[in-house]
């Protein structure tokens, strides 16, 4: 089985929607969840004018708390509220894919196993997407490979970026080789041709997800993250990507375009590091939004992405306490593109 003529679309083509789910864990956030909330409510206010916005809540006074907490805000309009219970916010990691062809748009359904079974129970997490099918009236794929929306990124021509880390792990797909990994990519995305970085970031509980460390921009460039202290972990897994990625061709065999992005300095919480990246960005139809950490390399950072994305406006999202549940704005987003043609 394989989706003919489908593609999957970069994240910077026309959306037709954001999806998001909100915020619950008290365990992961019992003191920040009123700060969460706060940071999703801004992000749907920044996105509803550009896009529809749909949003996965526990249950029926979730919801109506929600839309309560949304007409104070003033957001009356292009907003569609689910009751779909999840376990966690990301999802980008458990909710489908969404591919296009002229004329038509459909999804994948991929498995989950929570990150490689770390977590349980996280089954709420692997049903959403089933779930999420059923409010959506396209065409559907189920597909037994086991594969994350934050381990892959694409510049909608045909190459996937990703990470041995992750993708070859054995906690994820035991059974499948590089080969076969790359060839149902190719069937289900219309990938004609993968990048593999090693490692993602310290800190990362993924095992390295690739939206952490780099992220194409357009066709031909991608950002990639570096440390400038030759002593933290991450100095060298980021500069072998790096030096990976210059010497790194498109689908057509054409040299890319790297830029090189800081990183922070490294976040930790209670003798725990996490995983903080500016790379972990989302592109929107009218805005880039952008993680920050309160660190000097913000406004660098920031400089770095504005100049990259003309056409968009550039916003900073204060990504703390977000991180501290081992995600961001990219892996709290899932866009759903447009149809074309």
């Amino acid at each position: 089985m394989f989706t003919k003529g489908y593609r999957m679309p970069a994240e910077w083509e026309q959306h037709e929607a954001t999806w998001l789910a909100w915020p619950h864990d008290l365990e992961t956030w019992p003191r920040e969840i009123v700060d969460l909330e706060s940071t999703y409510v801004e992000l749907i206010d920044y996105l509803h004018g550009g896009e529809k916005v749909h949003i996965l809540v526990q249950d029926e006074e979730v919801e109506a708390s929600m839309s309560g907490k949304l007409y104070q805000r003033g957001i009356t309009k292009n907003v569609w509220l689910h009751v779909i219970e999840t376990d966690s916010p990301w999802i980008r990691d458990y909710g489908p894919t969404f591919v296009i062809k002229k004329g038509a748009r459909a999804l994948i359904r991929w498995k989950f196993n929570a990150w490689g079974e770390k977590y349980k129970p996280f089954h709420h997490d692997s049903s959403a997407s089933k779930q999420m099918a059923k409010e959506v009236n396209v065409q559907e794929f189920r597909m037994e490979m086991i594969l994350e929306g934050g381990s892959i990124d694409v510049n909608g021509q045909g190459t996937c970026l990703t990470t041995e880390e992750c993708l070859l792990n054995p906690n994820r797909n035991p059974t499948l080789k590089r080969v076969e990994i790359e060839k149902h990519l190719e069937n289900f995305l219309g990938i004609k041709h993968v990048i593999w970085l090693k490692k993602g970031i310290e800190g990362d509980d993924t095992d390295g997800h690739v939206d952490q460390v780099a992220r194409f921009v357009n066709p031909t460039t991608m950002v990639a993250a570096y440390e400038e202290d030759s002593k933290d972990p991450n100095f060298s897994r980021l500069e072998e990507n790096v030096r990976i990625l210059t010497q790194a061709c498109d689908q057509d065999g054409k040299k890319l375009n790297v830029v090189t992005i800081p990183m922070p300095d490294r976040v930790e919480h209670g003798g725990t590091r996490f995983p903080a990246s500016y790379v972990n960005f989302y592109i929107a139809n009218q805005y880039v939004f952008v993680p920050i950490f309160g660190d000097e390399q913000d406004t660098k950072a920031l400089g770095i992405l504005k100049s990259l994305f003309p056409s968009r406006m550039v916003v900073g999202i204060p990504a703390i306490p977000l991180i501290y549940g081992q995600g961001a704005i990219h892996c709290m987003t899932q866009q759903e593109p447009a149809v074309v043609g």
